[in-house]
């Protein structure tokens, strides 16, 4: 049969995993949850609106087919319209990045 001590030894160290274990569940329940992708472009304006901030504005890429431009911008737009309670300020800069984005897109069709 085994001995006394290490039957101590193997309950001791099943009791310390446990309570690790227990302590490292604990930790990660109550960490924050980040999310992996903003929703919405989280910085400031810059002076003059470029085509980068534009896309990053309504969540799209910078050469975005007007449809995913057009859908984008509504969404924001219900999320921050003046009527909703939302800003005059952010739905100027909501439009301001929508007609960037399009008046490229557009000089761009043309050409080809």
């Amino acid at each position: 049969m085994a001995s006394p001590v290490i039957v101590g030894a193997t309950v001791g160290t099943a009791a310390l995993c446990a309570k690790y274990l227990m302590n490292a569940w604990a930790a990660f329940k109550a960490r924050p949850v980040v999310p992996l992708a903003r929703r919405f472009y989280p910085g400031g304006f810059e002076k003059v609106m470029t085509r980068r901030e534009a896309a990053l504005i309504l969540g799209v890429r910078e050469h975005a087919v007007i449809e995913k431009i057009r859908e984008a911008h509504r969404r924001v737009m219900v999320a921050n319209h003046p009527d909703a309670g939302g800003s005059h300020y952010l739905a100027s800069k909501v439009n301001e990045a929508k007609d960037i984005l399009l008046r490229r897109t557009k000089a761009s069709d043309s050409v080809f």
